[in-house]
């Protein structure tokens, strides 16, 4: 039975999709390939389990629509999995239908669909009625789900029984599904990755979140032990009271071979928030004890607020260098309605730790809250801009607020009429999609203006002076590139889709 974990290409005048491993979908002039970890678990369950598992991410291998669909034609599978993010949805409907059309023109070609991913997790049926899929997988462990799905239909097709819940599935033409799903697979359990086959090298030099490169991610836990914004889709698949993590000598081990294998030099952690408290202490002591500080960087996502300047210290001695924090404002009513659980007092300070640790922090940011002024947004460009000046922080992303559904951010939406479409196509980061005191081209000027903060003469010196070596060098011009493509994604509406 032939398994195909597929990203097919999605032609567009905005740039290439970011729909692997991403809470927030953007369409990025400048290309960034993301490592996908969770269908990365799942094709390697797959192949353990003795499934012919081909992975086709055709848009980080930069193939047209037409040279992919001709591939899958060819091959043949028996099932194709593709996991799908709310602006793109529709258009997976598309293919799924044109792969059913083809499939069923072709004689002995019998194709199992299925889609997984925050979208359809928090609306299945809507993509059951909408498409000719087969199955959804719903909930974020749906590289344990694909992997018991295709073992169901291999050894007891039509046994309905034999699927996990989370599952939706056609019975006639009825829709019907085996229940909610269940966040209790024991994450230890699962096999490291099969870097080979899921092409790890696709994935690790166009990401700005590497200085050193090769690099890859890896992901301690699912998803964030804080697991509360509103505004976050992963939040969908993974409630915070849900989180699960790998032992640290799990993590340290699939590190080593990393480095000896395949000769990784730096590695991101892709969990929402990393593990803390005694978890982070082992971890950080065992990089040490280990040797691999001295081998490899690691970066991580982090709150503000979690850490204290010694675990900022002991992280920096362990190899941490890149540590991604979410700020989205600085507005404390906007914090509370977001559940960030921060204080705008405090930020500025957990910055400062960080930065004084030797960690080089990363900021995000967003502007277009429904209620928030344009003199709110100015404030947080204000004070991204008074963070590079300190030299606090040494990278940022901005972004436009979208209202994913399945988040409370969109049921609130919903609820207070706030929504101007509910036309996903749209929901693509490039405009508004609900009312709000600052429109949409201010929006996007506001967003340019976080990029353009770190545009001081002050920060651009600073870093020039701290260049060591030739991958810094490296670094500076591709975060410079980064920051133009950004500008660009930012510019204005394009025509055409």
């Amino acid at each position: 039975m032939k398994v195909f974990i597929s990203y097919p290409p999605l032609k567009s005048a905005k740039g290439v999709p970011l729909i692997s491993q991403n809470r927030q979908f953007q369409w990025f002039n400048n290309p960034t390939y993301i490592y996908p970890v969770v269908p990365a678990y799942g094709a390697t369950i797959l192949k353990e389990s003795g499934f012919g598992v081909v992975w086709d991410d055709a848009i980080a291998e930069e193939r047209t629509y037409e040279e992919w669909l001709e591939r899958v034609c060819a091959e043949r599978p028996d099932l194709i999995a593709m996991e799908t993010k709310t602006p793109v949805v529709k258009r997976h409907w598309k293919i799924v239908d044109e792969l059913k059309q083809k499939a069923e023109a072709t004689e002995g070609w019998n194709l199992v669909t299925v889609l997984m991913g925050d979208h359809v997790t928090a609306m299945p049926k809507e993509s059951m009625e909408n498409s000719s899929v087969d199955y959804v997988l719903t909930g974020g462990d749906y590289d344990f789900l694909l992997g018991s799905l295709a073992e169901a239909l291999r050894d007891r097709p039509g046994d309905v029984s034999a699927l996990e819940p989370g599952i939706w599935y056609r019975e006639g033409e009825e829709i019907k599904n085996t229940g909610p799903c269940v966040l209790t697979h024991d994450l230890n359990s699962l096999p490291l990755i099969d870097r080979e086959l899921t092409k790890w090298r696709l994935y690790s030099e166009k990401n700005g979140n590497f200085k050193r490169t090769p690099g890859t991610y890896t992901m301690a836990g699912r998803d964030c032990w804080w697991g509360r914004c509103t505004f976050c889709s992963w939040t969908t698949l993974y409630p915070g009271k849900d989180f699960r993590s790998v032992t640290p000598s799990r993590l340290l081990d699939e590190i080593g071979i990393l480095i000896e294998k395949y000769g990784v030099r730096e590695i991101f952690d892709d969990s929402g928030s990393f593990p803390k408290g005694d978890w982070l202490k082992e971890f950080c002591t065992g990089m040490i004890e280990r040797g691999y500080s001295k081998r490899v960087i690691l970066g991580c996502n982090m709150r503000i607020n979690a850490l204290s300047a010694e675990e900022y210290k002991l992280m920096a001695r362990a190899g941490f260098r890149f540590v991604l924090f979410g700020l989205e404002s600085v507005n404390q009513s906007t914090l509370k309605r977001l559940d960030k659980g921060l204080n705008v007092e405090s930020i500025v300070e957990g910055f400062k730790m960080a930065k004084s640790a030797g960690l080089e922090p990363h900021v995000t940011t967003m502007v277009g809250y429904p209620w928030e002024t344009k003199e709110d947004a100015e404030a947080t460009v204000g004070l991204a801009r008074e963070l590079f000046s300190k030299g606090y922080i040494d990278t940022l992303q901005a972004t436009i607020v979208v209202p994913y559904p399945g988040t409370p951010m969109f049921d609130e939406a919903r609820e207070n009429g706030w929504l101007v479409t509910e036309d996903w196509d749209r929901y693509d980061m490039r405009e508004s999609v609900w009312k709000s005191p600052v429109g949409t081209e201010e929006v996007r000027v506001l967003t340019q203006g976080l990029y353009k903060a770190a545009l001081t003469p002050r920060f651009i010196a600073r870093k020039l002076f701290s260049i060591r070596d030739i991958d810094d060098i490296k670094f500076l011009w591709k975060a410079g590139t980064k920051v133009l493509g950004h500008l660009s994604d930012f510019k204005g509406k394009e025509k055409g889709c």
